[in-house]
């Protein structure tokens, strides 16, 4: 294994070459891979703008890398991804900080759905929010028995119209209904009975299986391999995006952010159904 990562600097500077932009995410070939490592721990790999767009750099660079036939995207610990930084990030890679990235799109879930070369998620463990889209968006979803998942945007006052979009289409409108209005914990297993992820493994065969799974995707024609996920991503449609930007400047998120951070539950819940800490 041959490890490209860049060395970080005292100021803090975009993606170029095998640097991801930020410190947090570890980008090394892995023979024909490459792969991108969400590394965090001290925040729970929780995502800042600097880290999604990051991700989305990854997908393009690969792409467009002729000694790389596809990428694969894992987490470090027992966390593959919660989503945002709601506490805004340390300031370590702020060349883009939260305020700049509201205003424009930095999630590489569109990207990962019109990618190239197939990109396959290996899930460690925790994966919810902005992580669940992740593993959703790859074109295969490996995913450790210990994985957890959650949809918690509506918690935090957030109109997720992608993830209604995508997980009508994906699971149905029942158990998207069950999932975003509860925002409750479910297993890998139910995530796969229900057709979210295509495969649960032994949590120590995780790293292998995926990449015999990206290695098997890597050997199928790239042209009509194309034409096929052009197919699936046409069905997948498209999100209501003015709605959710919208969303994302309302009164909601801002009392939903003050509440996370103040660890208790929003000021719209029914004094009597107010829980201790966060939702």
């Amino acid at each position: 294994m041959t490890t490209t990562e860049s060395t970080s600097t005292n100021t803090p500077r975009p993606p170029e070459g095998d640097w991801l932009g930020t410190p947090y995410l570890k980008f090394t070939r892995e023979g024909a891979f490459g792969v991108c490592r969400l590394d965090r721990p001290q925040a729970r790999n929780a995502m800042t703008p600097a880290m999604y767009f990051g991700i989305r750099y990854a997908v393009r660079h690969v792409d467009a890398d002729p000694d790389l036939a596809g990428l694969l995207i894992t987490g470090t610990g027992d966390v593959f991804a919660p989503g945002g930084d709601m506490g805004g990030g340390d300031g370590s890679d702020d060349w883009m900080g939260f305020g700049d990235a509201l205003g424009m799109d930095v999630t590489p879930f569109e990207t990962l759905r019109q990618s190239v070369k197939p990109v396959v998620a290996a899930v460690n463990g925790l994966c919810q929010g902005g992580g669940l889209q992740i593993a959703l968006c790859a074109d295969v979803a490996v995913v450790s028995e210990r994985a957890t998942f959650r949809v918690p945007e509506l918690f935090r006052g957030i109109a997720d119209t992608y993830y209604a979009q995508m997980l009508t289409r994906v699971i149905g409108p029942v158990r998207t209904r069950d999932l975003m209005f509860t925002g409750r914990v479910f297993t890998a297993q139910e995530a796969y009975e229900w057709g979210m992820v295509a495969r649960v493994v032994p949590h120590d065969e995780l790293l292998d299986a995926a990449k015999e799974v990206l290695a098997q995707c890597c050997r199928t024609a790239p042209g009509a391999r194309g034409l096929v996920k052009s197919s699936i991503d046409n069905y997948l449609g498209l999100y209501d995006r003015i709605g959710m930007q919208a969303s994302l400047s309302g009164p909601e998120v801002v009392e939903g952010f003050r509440a996370f951070k103040e660890r208790r539950s929003p000021d719209w819940v029914h004094p009597e159904l107010r829980t201790e800490g966060r939702l």
